[in-house]
Protein backbone atom coordinates (compact mmCIF):
# COMPACT_ATOMS: atom_id res chain seq x y z
CA UNK A 1 0.00 0.00 0.00
CA UNK A 2 1.44 3.36 -0.98
CA UNK A 3 1.67 6.19 1.50
CA UNK A 4 -0.39 9.27 0.72
CA UNK A 5 1.55 12.23 -0.60
CA UNK A 6 1.09 15.86 0.29
CA UNK A 7 1.43 18.63 -2.24
CA UNK A 8 3.41 21.80 -1.58
CA UNK A 9 0.08 23.65 -1.25
CA UNK A 10 -1.04 21.22 1.46
CA UNK A 11 2.13 21.87 3.42
CA UNK A 12 1.52 25.59 3.04
CA UNK A 13 -2.06 25.20 4.28
CA UNK A 14 -0.93 23.19 7.29
CA UNK A 15 1.79 25.74 8.05
CA UNK A 16 -0.72 28.59 7.78
CA UNK A 17 -3.17 26.82 10.10
CA UNK A 18 -0.45 26.22 12.66
CA UNK A 19 0.62 29.86 12.33
CA UNK A 20 -2.95 31.05 12.96
CA UNK A 21 -3.22 28.88 16.09
CA UNK A 22 0.18 29.97 17.33
CA UNK A 23 -0.65 33.63 16.71
CA UNK A 24 -3.75 33.33 18.90
CA UNK A 25 -1.81 31.45 21.59
CA UNK A 26 0.89 34.13 21.53
CA UNK A 27 -1.79 36.79 21.95
CA UNK A 28 -3.28 34.80 24.85
CA UNK A 29 0.06 34.36 26.61
CA UNK A 30 0.88 38.06 26.26
CA UNK A 31 -2.56 39.07 27.57
CA UNK A 32 -2.07 36.86 30.63
CA UNK A 33 1.37 38.33 31.28
CA UNK A 34 -0.06 41.87 31.03
CA UNK A 35 -2.50 40.87 33.79
CA UNK A 36 0.43 39.63 35.87
CA UNK A 37 -0.39 35.94 35.39
CA UNK A 38 1.61 33.04 34.09
CA UNK A 39 -0.16 31.81 30.94
CA UNK A 40 -0.81 28.47 32.66
CA UNK A 41 -2.50 30.32 35.54
CA UNK A 42 -4.88 31.89 33.04
CA UNK A 43 -5.58 28.44 31.57
CA UNK A 44 -6.25 27.10 35.06
CA UNK A 45 -8.65 29.92 35.92
CA UNK A 46 -10.57 29.25 32.74
CA UNK A 47 -10.63 25.48 33.30
CA UNK A 48 -11.96 25.90 36.85
CA UNK A 49 -14.59 28.44 35.79
CA UNK A 50 -15.72 26.27 32.85
CA UNK A 51 -16.73 23.33 35.06
CA UNK A 52 -20.47 22.76 34.53
CA UNK A 53 -22.85 23.99 37.19
CA UNK A 54 -23.37 21.43 39.93
CA UNK A 55 -19.95 19.89 39.37
CA UNK A 56 -16.68 20.70 41.06
CA UNK A 57 -13.07 20.90 39.95
CA UNK A 58 -10.45 18.88 41.79
CA UNK A 59 -6.71 19.12 41.39
CA UNK A 60 -6.88 15.83 39.46
CA UNK A 61 -9.46 17.38 37.09
CA UNK A 62 -7.30 20.46 36.63
CA UNK A 63 -4.20 18.35 35.94
CA UNK A 64 -6.10 16.35 33.33
CA UNK A 65 -7.52 19.50 31.72
CA UNK A 66 -4.10 21.16 31.44
CA UNK A 67 -2.15 17.99 30.57
CA UNK A 68 -0.08 18.27 33.75
CA UNK A 69 1.28 15.74 36.19
CA UNK A 70 -0.55 15.84 39.52
CA UNK A 71 2.40 17.33 41.39
CA UNK A 72 2.74 20.09 38.77
CA UNK A 73 -0.94 20.95 39.19
CA UNK A 74 -0.44 21.11 42.96
CA UNK A 75 2.43 23.56 42.50
CA UNK A 76 0.34 25.64 40.12
CA UNK A 77 -2.55 25.74 42.59
CA UNK A 78 -0.14 26.65 45.41
CA UNK A 79 1.09 29.67 43.44
CA UNK A 80 -2.44 30.67 42.51
CA UNK A 81 -3.66 30.32 46.08
CA UNK A 82 -0.77 32.48 47.32
CA UNK A 83 -1.93 35.18 44.87
CA UNK A 84 -5.53 34.79 46.09
CA UNK A 85 -6.76 33.65 42.67
CA UNK A 86 -8.20 30.33 43.87
CA UNK A 87 -9.21 28.71 47.09
CA UNK A 88 -9.22 25.11 48.20
CA UNK A 89 -12.10 23.48 50.05
CA UNK A 90 -12.50 19.93 51.30
CA UNK A 91 -14.78 17.70 49.25
CA UNK A 92 -18.34 17.37 50.56
CA UNK A 93 -18.28 13.55 50.61
CA UNK A 94 -14.58 12.87 51.04
CA UNK A 95 -12.71 15.47 53.03
CA UNK A 96 -9.41 14.25 51.58
CA UNK A 97 -10.56 15.49 48.18
CA UNK A 98 -9.64 19.10 47.37
CA UNK A 99 -12.19 21.23 45.51
CA UNK A 100 -10.95 24.31 43.68
CA UNK A 101 -12.90 27.51 43.18
CA UNK A 102 -12.08 31.01 42.02
CA UNK A 103 -11.84 33.86 44.47
CA UNK A 104 -13.52 37.17 43.57
CA UNK A 105 -10.06 38.46 42.57
CA UNK A 106 -9.48 35.43 40.32
CA UNK A 107 -12.94 35.83 38.79
CA UNK A 108 -12.33 39.49 37.97
CA UNK A 109 -9.00 38.82 36.28
CA UNK A 110 -10.54 35.97 34.30
CA UNK A 111 -13.46 38.20 33.26
CA UNK A 112 -11.10 40.85 31.90
CA UNK A 113 -8.97 38.29 30.08
CA UNK A 114 -12.02 36.56 28.62
CA UNK A 115 -13.39 39.84 27.26
CA UNK A 116 -10.00 40.61 25.73
CA UNK A 117 -9.86 37.14 24.17
CA UNK A 118 -13.37 37.46 22.78
CA UNK A 119 -12.39 40.73 21.09
CA UNK A 120 -9.27 39.12 19.62
CA UNK A 121 -11.28 36.16 18.35
CA UNK A 122 -13.67 38.52 16.58
CA UNK A 123 -10.61 39.72 14.67
CA UNK A 124 -8.65 36.49 14.18
CA UNK A 125 -11.35 33.80 13.94
CA UNK A 126 -12.14 34.41 10.26
CA UNK A 127 -8.49 33.77 9.29
CA UNK A 128 -8.28 30.72 11.52
CA UNK A 129 -11.55 29.32 10.16
CA UNK A 130 -10.52 29.96 6.55
CA UNK A 131 -7.23 28.18 7.13
CA UNK A 132 -8.99 25.16 8.64
CA UNK A 133 -11.59 25.10 5.85
CA UNK A 134 -8.81 24.97 3.24
CA UNK A 135 -7.27 21.93 4.93
CA UNK A 136 -10.60 20.18 5.37
CA UNK A 137 -11.68 20.87 1.78
CA UNK A 138 -8.53 19.21 0.46
CA UNK A 139 -8.82 16.34 2.98
CA UNK A 140 -12.37 15.57 1.81
CA UNK A 141 -11.20 15.51 -1.81
CA UNK A 142 -8.44 13.05 -0.90
CA UNK A 143 -10.86 10.49 0.57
Amino acid sequence: MSRPRLSPVEYQELADFRFQIRRFLYFSEEAALREGLEPRQHQALLAIKAVPSGQSCTIRDLARSLFLQHQSAVGLVNRMEARELVKRSPGPHDRRQVILSLTPHGQEILRRLSLTHREELEHSAPQLAASLRAIMRRARKAT
